[in-house]
């Protein structure tokens, strides 16, 4: 069986600083076996959030609408930094798993590259593991970046 040739990689990142990590480890790659790159951002909200309010459902659709446009700047300013405006850009709301994993699909990805914050085991309950879940679920290869953070963010 030959090496499997990278044409497309989806590099899912979050909004946070070590997003700038994860997306240029994954541009170093596609850039280095001539591939098309897509930066994903899931969009996820917590469903403990959810209230049946009318009001609060009006003003979740316009915080989310906000949100999508803030996130785009993001993503453009990100393939800015790389120096690449060839990248394409994909904000999609969800769970973080699924819809990375749904993407992958949807755009014939390669590879995956996303990070993993290395949460303590508290935060792991609550929130998940996202990159586990999509370690466990994926027919697709990940390049996991790990995000260590300093003593003092601990």
């Amino acid at each position: 069986m030959g090496a499997r040739e990278i044409k497309k990689v989806l590099i899912a990142i979050d909004y946070d600083k070590s997003a700038e990590v994860v997306a240029q480890a994954g541009y170093n790659m596609a850039k280095a076996m001539n591939a098309e790159i897509t930066l994903l951002h899931v969009l996820y909200e917590h469903p403990n959030y959810y209230v049946g309010s009318p009001a609060v459902f009006e003003f979740r659709i316009q915080y989310i609408e906000n949100f999508k446009v803030t996130l785009q700047k993001f993503l453009d300013e990100t393939k800015k930094r790389l120096g690449d405006e060839s990248i394409n850009t994909i904000i999609k709301e969800g769970q973080i798993a699924q819809t990375v994993l749904e993407t992958a699909k949807e755009i014939n990805a390669d590879i995956i590259v996303l990070g993993t914050h290395g949460r303590n085991w508290l935060d792991s309950i609550i929130m998940g593991n996202d990159a586990k879940a999509i370690l466990k679920r994926t027919m697709v290869p990940l390049f996991v970046v790990p995000i260590k953070m300093k003593e003092e963010e601990l």
